[in-house]
């Protein structure tokens, strides 16, 4: 479903900003997979999902989504294979537009456009019922404004919007981090349901080593821009934090630096 093939991608090349954020990066996701990412600040966690999505171009390498080569395609073209969900609970979704407008742009994405605008009663039916799902209360509050959610309605509906269209590929970016614990718990079983259900292919970025080792069925970790481990179903769940470090500690020669990571 995905291949990253040894890309590489250096920022600000020949200046005194120089810096390599992936070398040699190499990467192969089937059907289903859900992985959880993890690794130090700078590893290059988050560059590869920009990578992936196209918000810049790689210097060598080649990046392939369901067999389609997407490796020079601009970041609106690779959209449409795509589902992600950031960091900040703010990006993703339209504050100043109701819960319906909100899905119904994202269910509409990639469809034919025309000059009619509404949400229809059709529409409105499957998107109550998807709502639901999330066990918020949002399908009684269809057309209150996004911006008056809570962070964590909000990053629930930005993950409902960004697998509504059942993407080939779902990106989620650090999407619990700016959540207070107990909501992050809710959005992270929110999340694993959704993957399930709907069988979706799935790359997750975390700090928190725990999240990472009890979600998905696979953990990469990364360090200086490449993947140094690659830890299967079965080891995962054998695993305890400790043994993760111990693991990262053999594999990069170095202890693992990293506060936020280590307190998760």
């Amino acid at each position: 479903m995905l291949d990253i093939n040894h890309i590489a991608k250096t920022f600000n090349p020949g200046t005194i900003t120089e810096k390599k954020a992936l070398t040699d990066c190499d990467l192969h996701l089937k059907a289903g997979d859900f992985v959880t990412v993890i690794g130090g600040n700078g590893a290059g966690k988050s560059t590869m999902l920009n990578a992936v999505s196209g918000a810049f171009l790689v210097d060598h390498g080649s990046i392939l989504i369901d067999g389609t080569d997407v490796t020079r395609l601009p970041e609106y073209k690779r959209a449409k294979f795509l589902g992600r969900v950031f960091q900040d609970p703010m990006t993703g979704t339209a504050a100043t537009m109701s819960i319906e407008e909100n899905l119904a742009l994202a269910y509409r994405r990639g469809k034919h456009r025309t000059l009619r605008w509404g949400v229809t009663a059709k529409e409105r039916d499957l998107y109550r019922e998807e709502l639901k799902t999330l066990e918020l209360g949002l399908e009684d509050r269809m057309t209150s404004k996004v911006g008056l959610l809570s962070g964590g309605q909000r990053q629930a509906l930005t993950l409902l919007m960004a697998t509504l269209q059942k993407p080939k590929l779902l990106l989620l970016d650090e999407h619990t981090a700016a959540l207070d614990p107990k909501t992050a718990q809710k959005v992270l079983h929110l999340t694993r349901k959704l993957v399930s259900e709907h069988n979706l292919t799935a790359l997750m970025v975390t700090h928190n080593m725990k999240d990472a080792l009890q979600y998905g069925n696979r953990t990469i970790m990364m360090h200086e821009g490449r993947i140094i481990l690659d830890i299967g179903q079965e080891t995962k769940e054998r695993l305890k934090v400790e043994d993760l470090l111990q693991m990262f500690e053999k594999a990069s020669g170095s202890g693992l630096n990293n506060d936020r990571m280590l307190l998760g």
